[in-house]
This record gives structure tokens, sequence and C-alpha cells, in this order.
């Protein structure tokens, strides 16, 4: 067979994982994967930056799995949000149950007593998000002593919510000779902080600058008035007619949308904080199958969807972190895809504007719908060159320097 030099061959992957790899069909190692992995492999501790979609779960799975295939250590993956912790699960018993090697997944909103029944079988890879694990290890559920490898997946979004203490008890309770891998897609001084503290001359890998914005994904922006914002969604949803992932900044918000929609006559789910497990897992695999064309969302969502051909992600509300659209955008044109990303804006909303643009390093190119009216505004100035994406700029809506 032809070994490419983004194959997955001569990265010191063994033999029957190569087999299972294949078997997957997994033929082309992403970037992260093809630097990553050879490094993970020499039990190295890793701070590993790339956007989301780009293939890091896969980037620390394979490594991990061939270490606990020889030995009887355990691997801890912590994680932001409960959806996160179930997609991750899904990839790691691809690899691991061929090993036999079992997983478990410690997360709120899903009964404790099967999580302990769970861990009652001994199983060597631990899927957690950081409160249900304290909560497990406060009751002596679970002991950490022979975790040898840690990974902290989407690092900065765990400490964007909060999670620092916990993460820091965690890393604490584990053995200090572990492998500590670190993936983010931001590079926050937090992340500094815990690396120096916590981690034994990590190699750091960027696939992209911290911050950058997914490849292939296209830019648009609509500036409308706030009562508005639902006709012009309507019209766009005739427009875009595949899977759309829509964004709110509110969990009441999405719940009105999410009716909203339904009434127009969608088939459209929803995921937020007010959703029980069971019903955000059913809104989210029958997004993945096509049962529902829309899912709206609030930014719990933003790193937890894995969904393959999502056309467009629209924001209804820009985010109340700028760096959060870009990790809202990363759902659509994963892995090598085109996608596109459209942005409902209201007129005094040109400072979130502008912040986006600073961290994107790119112009958001404002359009204009031929039936919506848009609202009188223009920015001050411009602060990059603008860049145009594919289907961006549709209806000649210009901007004005100053």
């Amino acid at each position: 067979m032809q070994q490419s030099e983004h194959s997955f061959y001569n990265l010191g992957i063994a033999p029957r994982i190569i087999e299972i790899v294949n078997r997957l069909k997994f033929t082309t190692a992403y970037p992260i994967q093809h630097k990553a992995i050879p490094i993970a492999l020499q039990r190295n501790d890793l701070i590993g930056i790339a956007q989301t979609g780009t293939g890091k779960t896969m980037a620390f799975v394979i490594p991990t799995v061939q270490h606990l295939a020889q030995n009887k250590e355990c691997a801890l993956v912590l994680v932001p949000t409960r959806e996160l912790a179930l997609q991750v699960n899904e990839s790691a018993v691809k690899i691991a149950n061929p090993f036999g090697i079992k997983t478990a997944v410690l997360i709120g909103g899903s009964p404790m007593h099967k999580q302990i029944r769970a861990l009652a079988q001994n199983p060597r890879i631990l899927i957690a998000t950081p409160g249900r694990l304290i909560d497990l290890i406060e009751q002596r559920k679970v002991r950490l002593n022979k975790v040898s490898i840690l990974i902290l997946d989407e690092a900065d979004r765990m400490l964007d919510m909060g999670f620092q203490p916990q993460i820091e008890t965690i890393l604490r309770s584990t053995p200090r000779d572990r492998q500590t891998l670190l993936f983010s897609a931001t590079m926050p001084p937090s992340i500094i902080k815990i690396s120096a503290a916590y981690m034994k001359f990590p190699v750091h890998v960027e696939i992209a600058p911290s911050g950058t914005a997914a490849e292939g994904v296209s830019h648009e922006l609509f500036i409308v008035r706030k009562e508005m914002k639902k006709e012009l969604l309507g019209k766009l949803l005739t427009q875009y007619r595949g899977s759309i992932l829509l964004f709110c900044r509110t969990k009441i918000g999405t719940q009105k949308i999410a009716r909203a929609l339904r009434n127009m006559g969608h088939r459209a789910a929803e995921i937020h904080s007010d959703r029980s497990l069971s019903q955000r897992r059913e809104a989210l695999e029958g997004f993945k199958r096509g049962q529902y064309r829309i899912l709206a969302a609030t930014d719990i969502a933003a790193r937890g969807i894995d969904v393959v051909g999502i056309e467009a992600v629209i924001n209804f509300d820009l985010p109340d972190d700028a760096e959060n659209y870009v990790h809202r955008i990363g759902r659509t044109g994963r892995a090598g895809r085109t996608g596109h990303a459209i942005s409902l804006v209201t007129p005094d909303q040109r400072q979130d504007v502008q912040n986006i643009e600073r961290i994107i390093k790119k112009t958001l190119p404002v359009s204009q719908h031929a039936e919506v009216q848009s609202a009188a505004y223009h920015k001050p100035q411009v602060l990059f060159s603008s860049h145009r994406g594919s289907r961006g700029g549709r209806g000649g809506f210009q901007r004005r320097r100053r």
C-alpha cells in the first residue's frame, strides 16, 4: 500500500491498531493526528492546539489504547460536557474493544448507580466531566492511583466553565509520573499556568494559530432589527435545505426559537441545560440521523457536536464571548469539508462584531436579503481586508470606510 506523508503509517502505531484503523476506513491522518500521535507514543507530555473538528479525539485515543494494551494501567479523559464525553467514548470503544479494554462514561444527568455498576467492571479508560468525577471520588467509588495517562480535552472550554478548582483537585489525585495530554482550541493564560504546574516539559504542537477559524468555512453577516430576525431566519431556511445548526444565547431563547421553527413546519430539536441528558441525546441522535433538520442549541453544544455534513451554522444570537464564534462555526466545514456560517446581528452589536473579527483576523462580509429590510448600520472602520467566502456577500450590502 502506498504510504503518503499523512497516512497512519510510520507514526509508530502498532500493526494491530493499523488494522483496526483500516477497517474503520480512516485512510488519512489529519495534521493534529500526524503530529501528536508519535509524541504521545513516546510518552511525552503534550499540548495540542487545534481547531474543533480536526480529529483531536483519535490523536489521543490511538496512543492511549496502544499503551494500555501493554500494561495494566488506566487512562482518564476529562471533557467539559456530557455530549462530548459520549462522543469521545463512541470513538474510544472502536479502538479499545478489540483489545478487551473497557470504557466507562461518568457524567452528570445520568443515574449514578449505573455508573457505579460500570466502575465495578474494572474499566481502564474513564471518560468524565469534572463535577461528576469529583462526586464519585468523594464517595470513594473511584480511585485514580492507577491512572498513567491523563487527557484534558477541550481544556479551554473546561476552564471557561469554571472547572479549574475541580481540574486541579483531579490532577493532584493522579500519580505524579503520569503522562498528561492537553488539547485545546485556544491557549489562554490559565492553560499556561496549569501546564507549568502539572506537566513535565510538554511538547507544544499547534496546527493553527490559537483562535483561528476553521478553513473552508465562508462567513456571512446580516444586519437587521431584532423584531425582523425570525422573518429573516425563515427566508434563510428556505434557501439552505441541508442540516442546520442554530445557536441562541439563552436556553429560554432556544426554547422559543425551536417552538417557532416547529410552528413554521420545520423538523427542529433543541439542546440546552434545561433538557435532560436523555432528551439531549435524543435530539443529537435525531439530528445525526436526519430525523431533525435543524438543531437549536446554546453554547453547551458549541464543542459537543460531531456531526458530518452540517450545511450551515446560523448564529441567531451572537455569542457572549467572541471566542465562542470560532467554536460554533467549527461545527460546519469539519475534517476538510466546506461549510457556511451566517450571523444575524442587530445594529447595536457593532463592537461584538469587531471583537469576532479581531479573533478570526478577517472581516465578516455583510449581505442583504432581497425580501427582508436591513438595518442602517455601518461599522466605523475596516479592521482587516475584506474576505468573502464562496457564498458570502450576496446582495451587495457594501461596507463604508471612515
